[in-house]
């Protein structure tokens, strides 16, 4: 380790947690529930993938105020031969979508409500993964989840304190407000939260499998069954029939046709490993772009967590975001140069744009084409920037050298629950754009361009390591630091989760209305008062975060050493999040 590296005495470790090792198989998890129920499976003898479903789902059932069953579940699957994929877990707007309609009616702002729905796509995903690398069926996935939703978990802090913080947008809808606040309040902490319809939906789709295997069919023909109870089957004509009652434009031809994009994934080289996220119709390749800007040994040789090293983080990402707001989009509507701007080449440019001395007081440049970055965000000076929508996550590894790294997400408070479904189907339409020319404008048929972004780094032969984070734009910052913080300063994956972190906004927001702080950094509390105050003497606009705030993100991580045959997991104590793993 470099002697630069953070001090410590002989057996003394940084982290609150314990790293939790094994030799057998390993799961991190955004709550704990969910990193039981992908445990029990690979007890069970299910692969990486049964696991991550298992846990997936139930993300959507313990985190429901930021995961939705009916939401997106981009994923990222390494089989044991090596071979990595992603599958999208991202649903487009549907046909009938109309962006000139918000420009009349909404000044461009695209309102909450079921306007905003794009495809749920989370089930499909889920089904496609096990179809393609899993092992068991729909049915004995979801079991956990069932169980959570019907005979309900008890509330936890953050649940509670979510609510409440949204307490009148949960009030808006009736069929909303009875499950999220039962008696008309929010659910107390230790209060049981009981989610009877969603239970039903999920025990609805296992029936259907059961039935379609009774008949004959395979586990394949009972995944495909499960499938069409959601996409074509009564969660379906509900989902539409609500739709029709509110004004939405969801139709049964946009559910029974929407299925998950099955690809091999991006990458780029990263201190001697290779670094796999989704592609450019999500933000996942800005962690590509900001690591192809950060030279290690460079990064080594000022020290963790200096001024010099933050600036320069804080400096190569906001270069990175400045190019996914001028270019990213779907690759189905728009022409995203991706090759060029993962490309070393390129990062050599862009680099040159880093001050040592001085921060970009805005959003830098973009690269290549202009683009219209920064047109249709709303520019906030002093203003504390909104909470997160957020999301959450979970890594699996099994015995078998299988590895996938998934990203649940959606939320629940600015659309509402279909009745008789406990389902919040995909406001995603939040992270599109009206603005004519914008690379992320919605159409019909386009996929918003997402926040949440599993990644993977692969160094053949010593390691595998999924990791990924909660967190909107602040994904992509705190798996940077992650990172570096194992690749470069040798910290186990609990101890790098849990060092502080800071957070540049100097870019338009993912999320409506696309708000936008120039030059803002914000900082962990356990960062010195110090490396602030040089910090602000560079020009950043510095902002003071408690320590360990959850709006700094939650970073699960596994890293599988091959060599020696024994995986090492950590789980951000920022949030529920746990380690499993024997």
């Amino acid at each position: 380790m470099s002697a630069a590296a953070p001090r410590r005495e002989a057996g003394e470790t940084f982290a609150q947690r314990p790293a939790i090792r094994g030799t057998r198989h390993m799961v991190a998890a955004g709550h704990y529930g969910a990193a039981h129920a992908a445990f029990a499976i690979l007890e069970a003898g299910g692969n990486a993938v049964d696991a991550a479903c298992a846990g997936g789902i139930a993300l959507g059932v313990l985190q429901p105020d930021i995961v939705n069953v009916a939401g997106v579940a981009p994923i990222l699957v390494r089989e044991a031969a090596g071979t990595v994929w992603s599958i999208a877990g991202l649903g487009p707007w549907p046909a009938a979508a109309d962006p000139e309609r918000f420009l009349r009616e909404n000044n461009g702002a695209i309102p909450e409500g079921v306007l905003r729905t794009v495809i749920p796509a989370a089930p499909d995903a889920w089904i496609t993964a096990l179809k393609r690398f899993g092992t068991m069926s729909f049915g004995e996935v979801a079991a956990a989840a069932i169980r959570f939703a019907g005979e309900g978990f008890p509330t936890y802090p953050l649940l509670s304190d979510m609510i409440a913080e949204r307490l009148e947008k949960y009030r808006r809808w009736p069929s909303t407000a009875a499950i999220f606040l039962p008696g008309g309040e929010p659910p107390k902490v230790g209060e049981l939260f009981v989610q009877s319809d969603l239970a039903r939906s999920l025990t609805y789709m296992a029936d259907e499998e059961r039935a379609a295997r009774a008949r004959g069919g395979d586990r394949v023909a009972g995944l495909e069954a499960a499938r069409a109870a959601f996409y074509t089957g009564d969660i379906a004509r509900m989902i539409v029939t609500f739709h029709e009652q509110e004004g939405g434009w969801v139709t049964a031809a946009d559910l029974a046709n929407y299925h998950s994009e099955v690809e091999r994934p991006p990458s780029v080289r990263f201190a001697g490993a290779e670094v796999f996220t989704c592609g450019p119709w999500c933000q996942g390749p800005v962690l590509g772009q900001a690591l192809n800007l950060l030279d290690p040994s460079a990064l080594r040789g000022m020290g963790h967590n200096t001024p010099a090293y933050l600036h320069t983080i804080t400096e190569a990402l906001k270069l990175a975001f400045a190019d996914r707001e001028a270019h990213y989009g779907d690759p189905r509507f728009v022409d995203v140069p991706l090759e060029t701007l993962l490309s070393e080449a390129y990062a050599a440019e862009r680099r040159k744009l880093i001050d040592p001395d001085r921060a970009w007081p805005e959003m830098p440049p973009a690269g290549l084409r202009g683009g219209l970055a920064g047109a249709g965000s709303v520019r906030l000076e002093n203003a504390p920037a909104s909470l997160p929508r957020d999301t959450s996550y979970i890594c699996v590894v099994d015995r078998w050298g299988n590895t996938v790294s998934a990203t649940p997400s959606d939320v629940s408070n600015d659309t509402p629950v279909v009745p008789g479904t406990g389902l919040c189907p995909s406001s995603r339409g939040s992270q599109s754009w009206t603005t004519p020319g914008h690379p992320s404008r919605l159409a019909p048929g386009k996929r918003p361009r997402l926040t949440p972004a599993p990644a993977m780094a692969v160094a053949e032969g010593r390691f595998v390591l999924p990791f990924g984070t909660p967190g909107g734009d602040v994904q992509k910052q705190a798996m940077v630091q992650a990172l570096c913080n194992m690749l470069l300063w040798g910290m186990d994956p609990q101890e790098a989760v849990e060092h502080p972190r800071v957070a540049t906004y100097s870019f338009p927001d993912s999320f409506e209305p696309h708000a936008y702080y120039p030059n803002r950094l914000c900082i962990e509390a356990r960062i010195p008062r110090e490396t602030g105050e040089a910090l602000a003497a560079k020009g950043h606009d510095v902002h003071w975060w408690p320590e360990r705030i959850w709006r700094a993100g939650a970073v699960c991580a596994i890293q599988a050493d091959l060599e020696r045959g024994v995986m090492t997991a950590g789980a951000d104590p920022r949030r529920p999040g746990y380690a499993l793993g024997w």
